[in-house]
């Protein structure tokens, strides 16, 4: 999701297109096609439902291509760049703020889901739902791209796990536990610890989960978090948009501890492209300008145009580094070589970040990455696992764990006790 507005200001010079990027040899591209044909391209997370929401007014109509409508939010999603992506599958996210909880977050979180569905409707020719990881390859092969639906926050259940029952019936194949803030049952990645990891209703809602076959997403939670969901787990995880902390150290990436109980969990990290998760130096940059702006704010308190003008005029000063391809391919090789090849895959996060690494920064620039991983080594097989072969193999672990609770009853947990039947 969106970190800071302030970031606009830089997007320009940070977002390329792959026009603008090294163009891919043909010999390399034909080998990307030929893995891309075979297994599909799984990103595992794009906000394009909350752009429609806050920018166009709902509306799913013109995402045939790229046009001049989508102003003054340019989007980063349409159906021809999807194709000339190679995207196979997508978790569409669905996403709302962490302020919004109860009642609200549930009928929020059906308008976002709404969205999606009639996004798949327009486009019959380009898109079509999947439910199971045998319906992404059904798909795969009809030449559409596979969209499933992601929650991005526990808040959006409302504490209710009916709510979280009725969201799977409507497609949600994944669910990150938190957001940027702590919800009522476990702490985020972003906010002061309140419980330390998770409580007991919190890990009644990962059993849920995967009584369901819902996926436990654990980007955007602590690190507490993170391992004591691992521990909960009898399905294994996915991180749908994290990079490797080792090398961008911000708290929603993931320690090699962490990558190693992923692992053994049989997980997936799937990197993130948001330039202050993949570039230290960017992230420090990032760090500086969010301190020139409250610098500039209790200075310039109540007068907006010169504020803006001098903070454009500090980042025409101190551009933002250069953020590429290879970096982000870098978060790629480390988390393959602490976790290993069959626990990474990528989910972009576009339409959710102001700015992209150069020739990322809309869904056409995935092979570029393979591009630059082939130039590193990166075999057939491997690069076959990161694209959406892991994601599948755990889609179809999560599918097998919940064949296997089957008979369990629904968890009838609560936040809170409910009021006595008065006719009782």
């Amino acid at each position: 999701m969106t970190v800071t507005a302030s970031l606009l200001l830089a997007a320009a010079m940070v977002i390329a297109t792959p026009v603008s990027a090294q163009p891919i040899d043909r010999k390399v591209q034909a080998r990307i096609d030929r893995i891309l044909k075979a297994v599909p391209l799984i990103d595992g997370h794009n906000d394009i439902a909350e752009q429609l929401r806050e920018n166009y007014g709902m509306k799913v109509e013109g995402l045939a291509s790229g046009t001049d409508r989508w102003k003054p939010h340019p989007l980063m999603t349409d159906m021809a760049r999807l194709h000339q992506g190679r995207v196979g599958a997508q978790f569409w996210s669905v996403y709302i703020p962490s302020e919004v909880t109860g009642d609200t977050a549930i009928r929020d979180t059906i308008e976002q889901i709404d969205i999606v569905k009639r996004m798949i409707k327009a486009y019959p020719n380009d898109l079509a739902l999947a439910g199971s990881a045998d319906d992404v390859v059904r798909i795969h092969k009809t030449g559409r791209i596979a969209s499933l639906i992601g929650i991005e926050g526990g808040h959006q259940i409302g504490g209710s796990l009916a709510a979280l029952r009725q969201f799977y019936e409507l497609g949600a194949r994944y669910m990150t536990l938190t957001h940027f803030k702590n919800n009522e049952w476990a702490d985020s990645a972003t906010d002061d610890p309140k419980y330390h990891g998770i409580t007991d209703f919190g890990r009644t809602v990962i059993h849920e989960m995967n009584r369901l076959g819902m996926l436990v997403d654990l980007s955007h939670v602590s690190d507490d978090t993170m391992r004591q969901a691992l521990q909960a787990s009898k399905a294994p995880v996915i991180f749908s948009h994290s990079s490797a902390r080792a090398l961008t150290d911000h708290n929603r990436n993931v320690p090699d501890d962490i990558l190693k109980l992923t692992a053994a969990n049989g997980g997936v990290v799937m990197v993130n492209f948001y330039p202050p998760y993949v570039s230290e130096a960017f992230r420090r940059w990032n760090a500086e300008e969010a301190a020139e702006e409250a610098r500039l704010k209790s200075l310039d308190n109540g007068r907006p145009g010169p504020r803006e003008a001098d903070l454009k005029a500090w980042t025409a000063a101190n551009p933002p580094p250069r953020v590429t391809v290879a970096q982000v391919a870098d978060h790629v090789d480390h988390i393959a070589k602490v976790a290993g090849y069959d626990h990474v895959g990528i989910g972009g996060d576009l339409e959710g970040i102001e700015s992209a690494p150069e020739g990322l920064g809309t869904v056409s620039g995935y092979p570029l990455l393979f591009a630059e991983l082939i130039r590193r080594g990166w075999s057939d097989e491997n690069l076959a696992k990161l694209a959406g072969g892991n994601l599948l193999r755990v889609l179809r672990q999560a599918e097998q764990v919940a064949a296997s609770m089957k008979n369990e009853a629904p968890a009838m947990a609560t936040l809170e006790p409910r009021p006595l039947d008065p006719w009782k």
